[in-house]
């Protein structure tokens, strides 16, 4: 017979503080992010 291997329940929350450098790194990318779609296809393009 199987046997069942779980985890413990309790999830430890964790807090994350990133620096303003971080936060702003990931917005000007998602601004420079192009995504195209054409057909079933999707083509990432950074437009730098």
């Amino acid at each position: 017979m199987a046997k069942f291997y779980t985890k413990s329940s309790k999830k430890e929350e964790m807090h994350l503080a990133p620096t303003r450098r971080t936060i702003d790194f990931l917005l000007n990318y998602s601004k420079s992010l192009n995504v195209t779609e054409y057909n079933d296809m999707k083509f990432e393009t950074i437009l730098n």
